[in-house]
């Protein structure tokens, strides 16, 4: 395809769901990219996602055990909202 100069074409919508305030400097990274523990509930890592559905999008926040790579606590909801986060 690139020899040809093709390309797929896909029919989705972009989709958008943060709007970064580029007044406000990153959060600090306090792990430094070093994601290696010696021992369980020493480090916890934590992400937030979205997951497509029929009736709209489900917002997922889930906090690992860096060692047991275990889930230390989830939570979900229709929006993605700072205390679904905390």
């Amino acid at each position: 395809m690139r020899e040809a100069a093709l390309q797929g074409v896909s029919r989705r919508k972009g989709v958008f769901t943060t709007v970064r305030d580029e007044r406000r400097r990153g959060e600090p990274d306090l792990v430094e990219r070093d994601f290696s523990a010696s021992a369980p509930d020493e480090l916890y890592v934590a992400d937030i996602t979205y997951i497509p559905t029929w009736t709209g999008f489900l917002y997922v926040a889930i906090v690992l055990d860096v060692v047991s790579r275990r889930f230390v606590g989830w939570a979900m909801a229709k929006q993605m909202k700072t205390e679904m986060v905390l």
